[in-house]
C-alpha cells in the first residue's frame, strides 16, 4: 500500500480500523512530484492546502533578516509537510526537497473533513504535531548544551528511530541523502567539523556514514555516548486500541 509510511506513523498511536485506513486512502488521491531544489511551502505565503510526504526527503527551512538560512527540520516519508498553514495565515518557514519527492495534495477544507469524520485519526495527527515539538525541543537542546561529537551522534540516532517508525530504518542503519552541509547547517557546525566528528565516530567503532548510508556500527555504544533516550519520540504505541 503506497500509503504505508503514514500507515505506520500514524499507527504507532491509533490501531487503525478499515474506515480509517480508507479515509487516509482518500487522502492520497492527489499525486504530486516536486525536484531537487524546487520549493513546495514558501516563507510568508499563504497556502490552501497541505501534503502528506509519500518518497523521497526535504527540509524544512527559515529565511533570516540578513538572508542567512537556518534549517528546522528534515521531513521523511510519513510526515506532513504545511500542516501549520492550515491554522496560520502565512507559512514562517519554507520547504525545499533534498531528493526527488512526491507527495500527496490535501487541500484544508478535505483534511478537515477526514478528521472530523476520524476523531481517533485526528488524535493520532495531533500527536503526530506535538511529536514534532518535542523534536524540536531535543534540537534546541541539542545546539545549546551538547558537544559536537553527542550533537552529530544524537541526531543520527534520532533519524534512525523516525525512519524505523515508517519500516525504512533499524538498528543497523539506514539510507540517507543528507550531506555533511545539510547536517552542519541544521546542528550548528562547519561541515569541516561534522567532517571531522563523523571520522570520529567511525574510528572509535560507533557509527559509519558513507556514500548516503549510514551504518550503527556499535548501536549500543553509540546510544550510551550520545544519551540518546527516543522516550521524547513517543514511538510506543498503539495507545488507541
Amino acid at each position: 500500500m503506497e500509503t504505508k509510511p503514514l500507515v505506520r506513523k500514524l499507527g504507532a498511536l491509533v490501531a487503525l480500523t478499515d474506515v480509517e485506513l480508507r479515509v487516509l486512502d482518500a487522502l492520497h488521491k492527489r499525486r504530486r512530484t516536486f525536484a531537487t531544489g524546487r520549493d513546495l511551502v514558501h516563507q510568508g505565503r499563504a497556502d490552501q492546502a497541505t501534503y502528506i510526504l509519500v518518497s523521497g526527503w526535504a527540509v524544512a527551512y527559515k529565511i533570516l533578516e540578513d538572508g542567512q538560512r537556518q534549517i528546522i527540520d528534515f521531513l521523511i516519508p510519513g510526515d506532513f509537510i504545511g500542516l501549520r498553514g492550515m491554522v496560520s495565515h502565512l507559512s514562517d518557514h519554507s520547504v525545499e526537497p533534498v531528493t526527488d519527492i512526491e507527495v500527496t495534495e490535501v487541500l484544508v477544507a478535505d483534511f478537515m473533513t477526514a478528521l472530523a469524520d476520524t476523531p481517533r485519526m485526528a488524535i493520532a495527527v495531533f500527536w503526530a504535531t506535538s511529536r514534532d515539538e518535542a523534536m524540536v525541543v531535543e534540537h534546541l537542546i541539542n545546539i545549546g548544551r551538547r558537544d559536537a561529537a553527542v550533537r552529530v551522534a544524537h541526531f543520527l540516532l534520532e533519524l534512525g528511530a523516525r525512519l524505523a517508525l515508517v519500516g525504512l530504518g533499524s538498528k543497523a542503519g539506514y539510507a540517507c541523502p543528507l550531506t555533511q552541509y545539510l547536517l552542519a547547517d541544521a546542528l550548528g557546525l562547519s561541515s569541516v567539523h561534522v567532517n571531522r566528528v563523523l571520522r570520529q565516530l567511525r574510528d572509535k567503532g560507533m557509527v559509519t556514514f558513507r556514500d548516503g548510508f549510514v551504518t550503527f556500527d556499535d548501536y549500543g555504544r553509540l546510544t550510551e555516548f550520545a544519551g540518546f533516550d527516543p522516550e521524547y519520540l513517543d514511538q510506543i504505541g498503539p495507545l488507541l486500541k
